[in-house]
């Protein structure tokens, strides 16, 4: 992931509804879920989770795929996993105080 990239990943969470939609779509993991799902998780309404799901899609954060009249949203974990590594390596330098808090659950 370039610096391009991250900013518009780390502007996508930088919004309370995208970062609980973002944390509700980790736990479906492969699965994912519809928009109503989502919406219903975090106290959204439909349209309005699918305002902030294209937020986070646009973003590379999630992905959408059709599934008869639904729409299936899933986290794209390699845009995630580049999102922290870039944080972690790029801008923090692999600096190990960083890199122990990140280690030790609940630190963080």
């Amino acid at each position: 992931m370039d610096e391009s990239q991250v900013i518009d990943a780390l502007g996508a969470l930088a919004q309370e509804t995208r970062l609980r939609i973002l944390r509700f779509l980790v736990t479906k993991g492969s699965d994912g879920a519809s928009a109503g799902e989502i919406g219903e998780a975090v106290d959204a309404a439909s349209s309005r989770a699918s305002f902030h799901l294209s937020t986070l899609a646009n973003a590379g954060l999630v992905t959408a795929e059709r599934k008869s009249r639904h729409i299936i949203y899933r986290v794209n974990f390699d845009a995630v996993g580049g999102m922290i590594g870039y944080l972690i390596n790029d801008c923090c330098g692999n600096h190990q105080a960083v890199i122990a808090c990140c280690q030790i659950p609940g630190k963080c």
